[in-house]
């Protein structure tokens, strides 16, 4: 078996090679000519998998280390005999961590408690369940909107869902976890736009870790700049990588579309894309995976830290988004190298907590930290 996989996807050389021969490419040198003669893709969102480069090859599957999908035209592919896996809820809990770094940024650079917000999760699969459980251990109040998942629920759920509106009305912090989809009763393709923020009650801030088509960058300026929203934490963006430079400048906190980039998520994206392989081409062979680095300075000292910043002092320890904001606003040309040499990052199990205050400690171990 022939397959072409993405050098930046880690943790796979090595294990793609033992089901058969393995090309390695930069995700954008995906071309007709480099997959024609290839069984297997396995793939991030770089390049888009389609009409365009898909006819006259002999592609089976399509492999993404990905939980989104709008990479691949799926129409295309599901008519022509072309399978597509993704790895949905791999980097559910790196984009949980990614939320919480936030959330403690701006209670403190807008000097409030979480405790005392309301915060509306728009889109309550994978990631937005891991949010919501993040939120409620701060103590905020939570709102979620899922009209799909509303749907097919029912009144068999036990989900308690709002509509749009009530989120827009009463919460002080919404962020998106939706996929994008441009069709449909509930399309979320610029579900944040003009009449969105026109109808919100709060100033809220709004946090887009989900996909970059699903809040308008010309929107998101206006309301800024209306005074209709109070800040925005944007890690992903329109036209990426050619991200709006007047955006990037305005919002606080400001990444390059690595929210779920945690070596955890990376880690189980790729395991569940070997997984998808073996099972689609009905391999008896047991990969065997290679286990992740411990991160430097894997011990968390809290001595001396006020029980009112060990929180914030233990997650930013883990993962600080203000350190990769710095360096996308001094260097935006180089949003796709940061995507593509991004360093380790751990989640917080990898991490030992030591001295926690008592009324800290439970937090941080339901969270995940290990607590001594």
């Amino acid at each position: 078996m022939k397959i072409l996989a993405d050098a930046h996807i880690p943790f796979l050389k090595g294990v793609a090679e033992q089901f058969g021969e393995v090309e390695y490419l930069p995700g954008n040198q995906f071309t007709s000519e480099s997959i024609k003669d290839k069984d297997a893709l396995i793939v991030r969102t770089v390049t888009r998998f389609g009409e365009d480069n898909l006819p006259g090859s002999n592609v089976k599957l399509i492999c993404s280390a990905t939980i989104g999908f709008d990479h691949i035209d799926t129409e295309y592919c599901d008519s022509h005999g072309v399978a597509w896996r993704t790895a949905p809820g791999c980097n559910a809990s790196s984009v949980e961590q990614y939320i919480t770094a936030s959330l403690l940024f701006l209670a403190e650079k807008y000097s409030f408690k979480l405790k005392d917000k309301t915060i509306g999760i728009v889109g309550v699969g994978n990631v937005g369940s891991k949010v919501e459980i993040a939120c409620r251990k701060l103590g905020m109040n939570v709102l979620l909107n899922d009209p799909p998942r509303e749907e097919a629920e029912g009144i068999e759920s036990n989900t308690d869902f709002v509509d749009i509106s009530t989120i827009q009305h009463e919460a002080d912090i919404i962020t998106f976890h939706t996929p994008l989809t441009k069709a449909g009763a509930h399309k979320t393709y610029h579900l944040g736009d003009d009449t969105f923020f026109s109808s919100v009650a709060r100033k809220p801030f709004i946090i887009n870790a989900a996909r970059g088509g699903v809040t308008s960058n010309q929107s998101l300026k206006k309301a800024l700049k209306n005074g209709q929203i109070s800040g925005v934490i944007l890690d992903c963006w329109e036209k990426e990588p050619d991200i709006d430079r007047e955006l990037l400048e305005m919002a606080d906190i400001a990444t390059p579309h690595i929210a779920g980039y945690s070596a955890d998520g990376k880690w189980t994206a790729t395991k569940m894309s070997i997984e998808n392989l073996k099972e689609y081409f009905k391999i008896d062979t047991n990969p065997i995976f290679q286990s992740l680095p411990l991160p430097e300075n894997q011990t968390i000292d809290l001595a001396g830290v006020p029980s009112e910043d060990q929180l914030s002092h233990a997650v930013w320890h883990s993962y600080n988004p203000m350190k990769e904001t710095e360096l996308l606003k001094t260097s935006p040309d180089k949003f796709y190298w940061f995507r593509s040499n991004y360093p380790l990052r751990r989640e917080y199990h990898a991490y030992k907590v030591v001295n926690a205050s008592p009324s800290v400690k439970e937090l941080l171990i339901s969270l995940g930290f290990n607590v001594g």
